[in-house]
């Protein structure tokens, strides 16, 4: 059991002394007299949902509140005193981070429901920070609240349909936090290349920046399968349209569109990454953001193209179907046509008086008008063949 936070006990105050709870062997119960992250600073007593037994961020007694006692999965690397090292867990991170001259990358592996406020009071930071993370479903933003930058990423997949996870970064002057959900692994990044102290030695900032390079990086693929899959839609569209293309055409517009959701605002993050004065980003790395901000610009161009080629795909289909029809209705026009001339002449020699009216017996005129009516269906035919409308 780890011992109580300090900055989590509540300051003493007019209300009825709170039940103790249980401390660990070997610690001593914290006492202090500034409120707890969270608390209310008028009288100290603990937010909603940090009462001793509570869990944080959860209403006690409200039917449907989020189950929050799955445990996230804590991993991180450090650089201390010229020299890497790797921890898991909360207790080795608070280890890690009593050393003052620790630079720390701290990378959290947790559901949408579980709640990552412990962390953050651990990097003293502030609890709105923690709020936005825990509740996720953000677009992609930036924004910077008491001396830490919190950014908000998407890394996209595509395997027949576009799976999105979102990626938390939080920027501390001396840390990195990473939350994501289960399904990415930052450490796999080709920017780490198996060592994150590399791009850590230089500093917090610059790990941010390795990590979104690789999140941007792995935007084209994505771009690269979908153009793929739009190349063998036209050319099914060409060749035979069916239903199923255009469901999958419909399909690939809605994905777009949620890529564009997801991408085109991360321009914004490095926009501002690059042209305002952030005391979090040394000027020696905004040259690296900008890199990243390129390479942006790019994706949201082939989006652009992408988005554009399937809409005109969508045309072309909708053409083909037409001149399907129209083709269809012409040839119907022209075997009407052929039978039409066959029922006017039938119509006409089919009486009983044909043969006398030719000034021979009846026999004969019948047959004269038999094959007089099939060579005019022949002629007609032949006719609607060439001006290709059968």
């Amino acid at each position: 059991m780890e011992s109580p936070n300090p900055s989590q006990v509540p300051e003493s105050g007019p209300m009825p002394p709170m039940p103790a709870e249980p401390v660990a062997p070997g610690a001593s119960p914290a006492t202090g007299s500034s409120p707890a992250i969270g608390a209310s600073p008028a009288t100290g007593r603990p937010a909603v949902g940090t009462e001793p037994g509570a869990t944080p961020g959860v209403t006690p007694g409200v039917a449907g509140a989020p189950d929050t006692s799955e445990e996230p999965l804590i991993r991180g690397f450090a650089w201390v005193a010229g020299a890497g090292r790797s921890f898991t867990g909360r207790h080795e991170l608070a280890q890690v981070l009593a050393d003052p001259e620790a630079m720390v990358w701290v990378d959290v592996t947790a559901p949408s429901h579980v709640q990552v406020t412990p962390i953050a009071e651990l990097l003293e930071l502030h609890p709105l920070i923690a709020e936005d993370i825990a509740e996720r479903n953000q677009r992609a933003k930036i924004e910077e609240i008491e001396g830490a930058i919190h950014i908000v990423m998407f890394w996209i997949t595509f395997e027949g349909a576009v799976t999105e996870i979102e990626v938390d970064l939080v920027l501390g002057p001396r840390s990195l936090l990473s939350v994501h959900e289960p399904g990415w692994d930052p450490f796999t990044l080709d920017q780490m290349r198996g060592d994150p102290g590399r791009l850590l030695k230089h500093g917090p900032d610059y790990l941010l920046y390795g990590i979104t390079d690789g999140i941007v990086d792995g935007y084209f693929p994505v771009l690269d399968a979908i153009e793929d899959e739009i190349d063998t839609l036209q050319d099914d569209v060409i060749r035979k349209p069916t239903p199923w293309t255009l469901e999958r055409l419909f399909a690939l517009k809605r994905e777009l569109v949620g890529l564009r959701r997801a991408m085109s605002p991360a321009r914004e993050i490095f926009n501002q990454l690059t042209n305002r004065d952030l005391g979090l980003v040394t000027p020696e790395h905004i040259i690296y953001f900008r890199d990243v901000y390129d390479h942006l610009i790019r994706v949201t161009d082939e989006l652009d193209n992408d988005r554009e080629l399937v809409a005109g795909t969508l045309d072309v289909y909708l053409s083909t179907i037409n001149n399907n029809l129209s083709t269809i209705m012409k040839r119907l026009t022209g075997v009407t046509v052929v039978f039409a001339g066959m029922g006017a002449l039938a119509g006409i020699f089919g009486m009983s008086e044909a043969g006398a009216s030719l000034g021979g017996l009846e026999a004969p005129g019948f047959w004269l008008v038999t094959g007089l009516i099939v060579l005019c269906a022949a002629l007609t035919g032949v006719f609607l063949r060439r001006i290709d409308w059968i």
